[in-house]
């Protein structure tokens, strides 16, 4: 098990965390945003199993999360975003230039 980017698979080779700035080598996407994190699932209320956490509504971008944990997992082939909702977010982002 490796730690990679979620939406290329381009492993993180460097020892510690990604910083919020910090993004992936291989498509330039962040790298410390929720959808790379341990304790995200998108199965669970506010997609984290942290309670103590605050909710974190864009999970595709950067935020400073402090239980911000880069997870070690099996790379699949494919994002573990939703497409289509991150379509509509990006588009939502862009009607007001945020």
């Amino acid at each position: 098990m490796t730690r990679h980017c979620h939406k290329c698979g381009k492993e993180w080779t460097l020892d510690g965390q990604p910083g919020r700035s910090e993004s992936c080598h291989g498509c330039n996407e962040d790298l410390r945003i929720c959808l790379n994190c341990i304790i995200y699932d998108a199965g669970v209320a506010y997609q984290f199993h942290e309670r103590r956490a605050e909710p974190v509504t864009k999970k595709h971008r950067p935020n400073f999360c402090e239980y911000f944990d880069f997870a070690l997992r099996d790379w699949s082939g494919e994002s573990t975003g939703n497409t289509r909702t991150d379509e509509a977010l990006n588009a939502f982002d862009n009607l007001f230039g945020d």
